[in-house]
């Protein structure tokens, strides 16, 4: 199962890096997505506030994903995946290969994700989470990170226990996702399938989301039950969600593939990968 994605990628990565060297059936939201409270911030993005839970996290059929129960924080989270309209009024340059402004930006190394969470909190007024000089990602402070893989996972789920957030049935995915089935070889418009029970788009499908979290093959069987943050190093970083150009199984809620984070060093990206930010939420945020 792994392995088809490790053989898919070797001839995409090595005409990536080749041009990226240059850089240094669905129905209407349900009552679950309407109790979660929206806003935007002030860089008119829309998030999600999703209070605090426990879900089970993981897969019987994975053999990375050993089940376990998990609780998460409250946390808001982008609706979409940064746009690339988003990413270069922030960041001054768009590298993504499949031009188009609503369109996910990708060809993102981790730290190019991370330098823009870190450039939308002080745009925004807020304590930057990540110093650049070490990686290291501060959890007390009040701006814009990813994901840390557990609530990514929880945020895909929605409060649901089955393979995607609409059910077990593979063969509605063409429905909810853009995955090689049906993206006509190509990353789509955010947004343009149905959102998730929680008002989140393409959490199936579209692009591979980068993590905060290292990957580890056996994390789960030593993981915190509470605010997992994934080993403290490691060699990889985690990436969910699947792809344009990947199976409907690499797509599911559970399944976690994990990637050279590509620091500014490393000439490194694909078109395949893209990200979306989190923000802590106050203490005080209860369920509406």
């Amino acid at each position: 199962m792994k392995y088809y994605i490790l053989a898919a990628l070797l001839l995409p990565g090595i005409i990536a890096l080749l041009q990226g060297c240059s850089r240094k059936s669905p129905d209407d939201a349900s009552s679950e997505t309407k109790s979660q409270s929206e806003t935007k911030t002030e860089s008119e993005t829309q998030m999600v506030l999703l209070p605090g839970g426990t879900f089970t996290m993981g897969d019987d059929n994975e053999i990375d994903a050993t089940p376990h129960e998990v609780t998460v924080s409250a946390f808001y989270i982008d609706t979409n995946l940064v746009t690339q309209e988003q990413y270069e009024k922030l960041m001054g340059d768009n590298p993504s290969r499949w031009k188009a402004n609503t369109n996910p930006v990708e060809q993102m190394r981790w730290s190019d994700g991370v330098r823009y969470c870190n450039a939308r909190s002080e745009a925004e007024g807020l304590q930057a989470c990540y110093d650049l000089d070490t990686w290291k990602c501060n959890f007390a402070a009040n701006g814009f990170r990813l994901p840390t893989e557990a609530e990514w996972e929880y945020a895909c789920r929605a409060g649901t226990k089955t393979m995607y957030s609409f059910g077990d049935d593979a063969s509605k995915l063409k429905a909810y996702a853009w995955f090689e089935d049906n993206s006509a070889s190509k990353p789509r418009p955010v947004g343009s399938k149905p959102a998730n029970p929680w008002g989140l788009y393409d959490m199936h499908g579209n692009l591979w989301e980068w993590c905060n979290d290292f990957y580890k093959v056996d994390y789960y069987q030593e993981s915190p039950g509470e605010n997992p943050r994934g080993p403290e190093a490691g060699e990889t970083k985690v990436l969910r969600g699947g792809a344009w150009k990947f199976s409907a199984e690499s797509c599911s809620s559970a399944y976690r593939y994990n990637e050279n984070p590509g620091y500014a060093d490393v000439c490194f990206g694909y078109d395949i990968y893209g990200f979306r930010c989190v923000k802590n939420a106050p203490a005080t945020t209860s369920p509406e």
